[in-house]
């Protein structure tokens, strides 16, 4: 399994004429706010592409599901687990081991598109709010480089399932309007 590189990116953006730009150099990006900052721009200008494993009733394998979402928001299994029609503990985050063989790419440097594996996109309906001609940054192909492109660009390109999948806010905050 040989791991993808930004030039690997930049070769499917130019192959697939995506209007979109590769930020190199901006130092290491482990977080959403160190991302922000590398960039000169807001936090909720980041966004994620993350890799779930969802355990199928009936099916030997666990389902590989592709989710992108805000950067600052948490993706709930819950609302992942319910959209499969399974429940929240056959929901879970894949590990790097595995983002990388079906991806290609590193976690945490993940794009939103150009993976090695075709797969279900889902992208969080939060990020649709921000507007068609708001610019979001999101995984360049390694840790270092980062990915600008418009939310209707990134419609256009990866054709996602819109799907409401994740809760802002603290815990505290999230925690005083639940029951348990």
């Amino acid at each position: 399994m040989s791991m993808r590189t930004p030039d690997d990116l930049a070769r499917f953006i130019a192959d697939q004429s995506i209007n979109t730009r590769l930020i190199g150099g901006i130092g290491e990006t482990p977080t959403v706010s160190a991302a922000a900052r590398g960039l000169g721009v807001r936090p909720e200008q980041i966004i994620k592409t993350l890799l779930f494993l969802v355990n199928l009733p009936d099916t030997p394998d666990r389902q590989p599901v592709v989710v992108i979402s805000p950067g600052e928001s948490r993706v709930e299994t819950r609302l992942l687990a319910e959209h499969f029609g399974v429940g929240k503990k056959r929901v879970r985050l894949a590990p790097p081991d595995v983002v990388l063989a079906l991806l290609g790419f590193p976690a945490g440097g993940v794009p939103p598109f150009g993976h090695i594996t075709p797969l279900p996109l889902l992208l969080d309906s939060a990020v649709i709010t921000f507007g068609d001609d708001s610019l979001v940054y999101g995984g360049g192909g390694d840790h270092q480089t980062m990915l600008e492109l418009t939310v209707g660009e990134l419609v256009r390109v990866t054709q996602p399932t819109l799907l409401a999948l994740s809760v802002t806010g603290t815990r505290e905050e999230r925690d005083e309007g639940s029951d348990h």
